[in-house]
C-alpha cells in the first residue's frame, strides 16, 4: 500500500496539475515556444491569445464584483449584462464596466441571451445550486462561488447537471490555483515531508466587514430590493435589510464561518494531497463577541478523521477560525509529515525539515566540508527553506480564471470542477451540522455521501 500511495503522490506532484493548465511552477504546466520554455508571465501572454468570450455576472456584491474585475484583466473577456436584485449594485454596475451593460433583477433574462459564453455566479449561498443548475441547462459555462451548494443535500443534483451539460464549471476557491499550493503539491509528492500524519489551518479576522457587518446602504428598502425573489427558494419572512445585506450571518442564506472560509482549506488541502475528503467531522465554538442577532458562531474549531487511502496515509486536521482575532496573521495551512512540515500560503511555501544535515535535498544552502582540526565546527544549512512566488505574480484569483478560460476556450478541464468542489464544501457543510446537532459526523468521501 505505502508503495502504491508514494506513486501515486509522485505522479500527482509532477504530472496531475497538467489537466489545469494554470500558470504553474510545475514541469507538467510548462509551455513551450519555438523550442524554449517560457516563464511565468510569457505563459500568461500565451494562454491569453485567443477569441473574445463574454460573460455576465449574476450577483454584484463584493466578491461578485472581485470576480469580474479580476476576469476582465485577461485578454480577450467583455461583460454585457449583470444581474442583482438590490438596484444600486446596478446602477454601480454602469459606473464600473460601462452604459452598454444589459441590467436585470431576473437572472432568468441572463441566461436567454445568445450573446453571453459565461457567467459568474456571485449570489448568497442558498441561491448557487439553482442558478447553476439553470445556467448549464441553458448552455453557459459557469464560474461559482464557494462554497457550490449551500446544503450537502444539493451537491448531486448540480453534479447530474454538470456531467450532462458538457459544460465547464468551475467552483470559485481560487486559492486553490495559487502557486503556494502548486509547490506544496509537488514538495508532498517528492517525499519533502514524508508521510502525512497531520494538517492544521487557521483563520483569523476582527474588523467588521471581515465579521460580515457589511454596510446597510441608506436606500435599502423594499423598493430598491427584490426581496420576494431574494427569499423565494427558503423560508418566507417580512422585508429585513440585515438578512439581505449582512446574509452570511443567518442560516437560511450562508453557510457559516467554515462554508465561507473553511472551503478554503479544505480545497487547498484536497488539492496538496489529491485527498478526497475526510470520514469523520467535528465541531465545536459559540458566539463569543458579534452578538447582533446573527445565528452562526464567530469563533468555530474544526476535528476531521481521514481514512488512509491510495492517496495518502491516514491523517487528521484542526480547522480553526475566529472573528474576535485581530492579532494572529490572517490565514495559514501547515501540513505535517514524518520528515518536517509546510506551512503555505497563497505566495509562498515554507519548509522545515526534521533532520539537521549538510547533505538535506531540500534545503537550498550546503554547508562546506571543513577539513581543518578534527573538533572544529561547520557551516551548517539552514533548518527551513522559504519558496516564492516570483515578482511580478499576479495571483490565485487571476490563475484560477486563466484556467476556467482556458477550458472553455480548448475543451479543457479545470482544477476545481463540481466534484472536487463538493467534496471541498461537503465537509465544510457537515462542521455546522456537527456543531448545531452537537454530534459526530460520519461521511463517505469516496460515494460523497453522509453515513446514517
Amino acid at each position: 500500500m505505502k508503495n502504491n500511495r508514494r506513486s501515486f503522490l509522485r505522479n500527482l506532484g509532477l504530472a496531475g496539475a497538467a489537466t489545469a493548465v494554470t500558470p504553474s511552477i510545475l514541469a507538467g504546466n510548462t509551455v513551450i515556444k519555438n523550442g524554449q520554455q517560457v516563464n511565468y508571465l510569457e505563459r500568461l501572454s500565451y494562454f491569453s491569445e485567443e477569441k473574445v468570450l463574454k460573460l455576465a455576472l449574476i450577483g454584484a456584491g463584493g466578491m461578485g464584483v472581485a470576480d469580474m474585475n479580476t476576469a476582465l484583466e485577461h485578454d480577450n473577456i467583455e461583460i454585457v449584462a449583470v444581474c442583482d436584485l438590490y438596484d444600486g449594485r446596478l446602477d454601480k454596475a454602469s459606473e464600473r464596466w460601462g452604459d452598454h451593460l444589459f441590467k436585470t433583477r431576473d437572472y432568468k433574462e441572463i441566461l436567454k441571451r445568445n450573446d453571453i459564453d459565461a457567467v459568474i455566479i456571485g449570489t448568497p449561498d442558498h441561491w448557487h445550486k439553482q442558478i447553476g443548475i439553470d445556467a448549464l441547462k441553458a448552455g453557459k459555462h459557469v464560474y461559482c462561488e464557494k462554497p457550490m451548494v449551500h446544503s450537502v443535500d444539493e451537491g448531486h443534483e448540480l453534479i447530474k447537471a454538470w456531467k450532462k451539460s458538457g459544460k465547464i464549471f468551475m467552483v470559485g476557491s481560487q486559492g486553490l490555483s495559487s502557486l503556494g499550493n502548486e509547490k506544496a503539491r509537488q514538495l508532498l509528492a517528492e517525499g519533502a515531508i514524508g508521510e502525512i500524519n497531520y494538517a492544521e489551518g487557521f483563520w483569523a479576522r476582527h474588523s467588521p466587514l471581515g465579521a460580515w457587518q457589511y454596510t446597510v446602504p441608506e436606500d435599502g428598502n423594499k423598493e430598491t430590493v427584490d426581496w420576494e425573489r431574494f427569499i423565494s427558494n427558503t423560508e418566507k419572512r417580512p422585508f429585513d435589510p440585515l438578512r439581505f445585506f449582512r446574509w452570511r450571518n443567518y442560516l437560511d442564506y450562508g453557510t457559516g464561518m467554515s462554508g465561507d472560509l473553511f472551503v478554503h482549506l479544505f480545497s487547498s488541502l484536497h488539492f496538496i494531497t489529491g485527498s478526497y475528503g475526510p470520514d469523520k467531522i467535528s465541531a465545536m465554538g459559540g458566539l463569543r463577541y458579534w452578538k447582533d442577532g446573527r445565528e452562526v458562531p464567530d469563533v468555530l474549531l474544526g476535528i476531521f478523521n481521514y481514512p488512509q487511502s491510495e492517496q495518502h496515509p491516514g491523517f487528521n486536521l484542526s480547522l480553526r477560525c475566529n472573528f474576535v482575532d485581530g492579532t494572529s496573521g490572517s490565514t495559514y495551512l501547515k501540513i505535517v509529515g514524518t520528515k518536517g512540515a509546510m506551512e503555505v500560503t497563497w505566495d509562498d511555501v515554507t519548509l522545515k525539515r526534521n533532520n539537521h544535515s549538510d547533505s538535506d535535498p531540500f534545503l537550498e544552502e550546503k554547508a562546506k566540508e571543513a577539513v581543518s582540526y578534527a573538533d572544529r565546527k561547520k557551516i551548517l544549512p539552514p533548518t527551513e527553506t522559504v519558496y516564492r512566488a516570483e515578482k511580478g505574480y499576479k495571483g490565485a484569483h487571476y490563475d484560477h480564471f486563466a484556467n476556467f478560460f482556458h477550458a472553455i476556450r480548448h475543451g479543457g478541464t479545470v482544477v476545481e470542477d463540481p466534484v472536487f468542489g463538493f467534496r471541498a464544501a461537503a465537509p465544510a457543510l457537515l462542521c455546522n451540522d456537527s456543531y448545531f446537532q452537537d454530534t459526530y459526523i460520519q461521511w463517505d468521501p469516496v460515494k460523497m455521501k453522509v453515513i446514517a
